[in-house]
């Protein structure tokens, strides 16, 4: 079986290409101090199923470009959307502010 990762989807606007982020918690050696890690991967993803907030599954190819070495397996769990303001709520919690 391929190297298998899974991670978070942050862009989708190329044409059968993610982008996908993986954020893992490391632990210093020296300090004791916990810290997170994100690594980015581009990943081929044949029918533009997966969508910007996706939890996907990602596994290792042959390279298909300069950087995209790895294609979609699976979409392991659907975002749920982003929430964004009117600018009628905006311009009134301007006026709230001042």
């Amino acid at each position: 079986m391929a190297h298998t990762l899974q991670g978070i989807v942050t862009s989708d606007k190329r044409d059968k290409t993610i982008t996908v982020s993986i954020t893992n918690r490391e632990t210093h050696p020296l300090y004791r101090k916990q810290f997170t890690k994100t690594r980015k991967y581009t990943a081929h993803d044949e029918k533009n199923e997966a969508k910007l907030g996706d939890k996907v599954e990602i596994a290792a190819c042959r390279p298909l470009s300069k950087t995209k070495a790895y294609t979609l397996v699976k979409v392991l769990e659907r975002s749920h959307g982003t929430v964004e303001l009117k600018e009628e709520v905006l311009g009134e919690t301007k006026e709230v502010e001042e």
